[in-house]
């Protein structure tokens, strides 16, 4: 059975809503091998009226982390759940049909419980060095979420990602 690390940022969550969250966490355990090995990180907060629950397991071979915000708490828990559940299902499968193994699932599916995604666009672009403020307007004269750009102090090649909050961030290649 996996362990456990709940908190609250900045709210404290009671024993009911804890107790809660490991019975639904432990449905989790079921595709987990040695899961006493590993430990559930969730967290919650409550932001205005609506509650968020992030969760994080970080395994041997990846890590697994989903979040959702809610105006209940318990259903934010149970669509919390859900989505790592089918994470796990549809990763899963991927990897086995590339006879990849991962070690700490065990979980058999049936072919038609997904549908295959497939790369359905290529596209070449020319890479002229920019400072981070002409790749921050470049993406949003281009209206994307993201923007390959290389930089013009590091001569690396980055990402540029627009993050939920409206705040920006920046991969870099080594």
């Amino acid at each position: 059975m996996m362990k456990y690390l709940i908190r609250g940022d900045k709210y404290e969550n009671t024993d009911s809503i804890k107790e809660y969250i490991e019975a639904k966490l432990s449905r989790l355990d079921k595709y987990i091998k040695n899961s006493d090995d590993i430990e559930a990180i969730v967290l919650t907060k409550k932001e205005g009226r609506r509650y968020k629950i992030e969760v994080t397991i970080p395994t041997k071979d990846f890590t697994l982390r989903n979040e959702v915000v809610d105006d209940d708490l318990y259903a934010a828990i149970d669509l919390v759940i859900d989505k790592l559940e089918r994470q796990v299902r549809k990763n899963k499968e991927k990897l086995n049909k590339k006879k990849k193994v991962i070690e700490d699932f065990e979980i058999d599916i049936e072919d038609n419980f997904m549908e295959e995604e497939v790369i359905v666009k290529r596209k070449s672009i020319e890479l002229k060095p920019i400072d981070e403020e002409e790749a921050i307007l470049q993406m949003e004269l281009l209206g994307h979420n993201f923007f390959v750009y290389k930089d013009i102090d590091t001569d690396k090649i980055c990402v540029l990602y627009k993050r939920k909050n409206g705040n920006y961030g920046i991969i870099e290649t080594k």
